[in-house]
């Protein structure tokens, strides 16, 4: 593990979505790295987000982890190491994806079943001591999907009333009206973490922590994304090994913020994606970097 990030406290977990990146050659990998990434990875962070058993729903086929592949990530990786694990769609989406605009939606039978949840524990076993939180990331609810924030609500109660305790889950949202007391206040009564999503058209994670800041009690999940996806890829040529967007006065919110929940006792995540500057491990630096100088100061 890096120095830095040795340093922190075992509550925070800091780390990248994903792994595989040739352009982390040098920076994260060794030129003889073999194919094991996530191996050398290990070496320098204490958790990652895997996002590939997220894209799982395919029509009427739905794909979930293979067992050697599980098997495979457990291995890899030290015993302090932790993995959050995005959820697959087929049970955070409403409906199928629409081809078309004009496509009629199709009501996706799989959505926040407990049944299919249960599956996919089962063939995540081997690695069931190594997860820190499994997120359930739900895309933009328009009435179409979702007639309101109760009914969204509602489901998302009788499917986490039925799901093992032993875990953390934490919920994502792209609704921004939705980020409302009503809405924090549903979280804490299921021991349910908040996901502060930076990026996607979503109000900044520092104004909504600053009005329910109180409502975040055990654990939180920063997830770092970024607001335009298409234009960072046109500017790297997706060669993520350099900081393109710097933004260092959100890096410097964050750690005041980072502090507030460590000195409240909060357990934090944190997941720093590509297209938020560049270089997700160059970001982690930045960040890092600054959060000391502060406590030093």
């Amino acid at each position: 593990m890096s120095d830095l990030i040795a340093k922190l406290p075992d509550t925070i977990k800091i780390g990248t979505c994903s792994w595989k990146y040739d352009s982390w050659k040098g920076r994260v990998y060794s030129d003889e790295v073999n194919g094991n990434y996530l191996s050398e990875y290990s070496r320098v962070y204490n958790t990652v987000e895997i996002d590939q058993w997220f894209w799982s729903l395919f029509g009427d086929k739905i794909v979930l982890p293979r067992p050697d592949v599980v098997e495979e990530y457990s291995s890899s990786v030290p015993e302090y190491f932790r993995f959050s694990i995005k959820v697959p769609n087929a049970i955070t989406l409403t409906h199928q994806y629409q081809k078309g605009k004009k496509r009629t939606l199709e009501t996706n039978p799989h959505f926040l079943s407990n049944q299919l949840f249960d599956d996919f524990l089962k063939l995540l076993g081997p690695m069931s001591g190594q997860i820190e939180t499994f997120i359930f990331q739900f895309e933009y609810l328009n009435r179409q999907k979702m007639p309101n924030q109760g009914a969204f609500q509602q489901r998302l109660r009788k499917f986490f009333n039925h799901c093992p305790k032993e875990y953390r889950y934490a919920v994502e949202i792209r609704n921004p009206d939705f980020l409302n007391a009503n809405y924090f206040g549903f979280l804490q009564s299921l021991n349910l973490a908040h996901v502060f999503l930076q990026g996607y058209w979503m109000p900044s994670i520092f104004k909504i922590y600053g009005q329910f800041k109180s409502s975040i009690k055990a654990f939180t999940l920063i997830r770092l994304l970024g607001p335009d996806r298409k234009k960072i890829e046109k500017i790297t040529g997706k060669k993520w090994h350099t900081i393109v967007d710097p933004k260092d006065d959100e890096l410097h919110q964050l750690t005041s913020m980072v502090e507030d929940l460590m000195a409240r006792q909060v357990r934090i995540g944190i997941n720093v994606n590509n297209h938020y500057e560049g270089c997700a491990p160059l970001t982690i630096d930045r960040f890092v970097d600054m959060l000391f100088k502060d406590r030093l100061t």
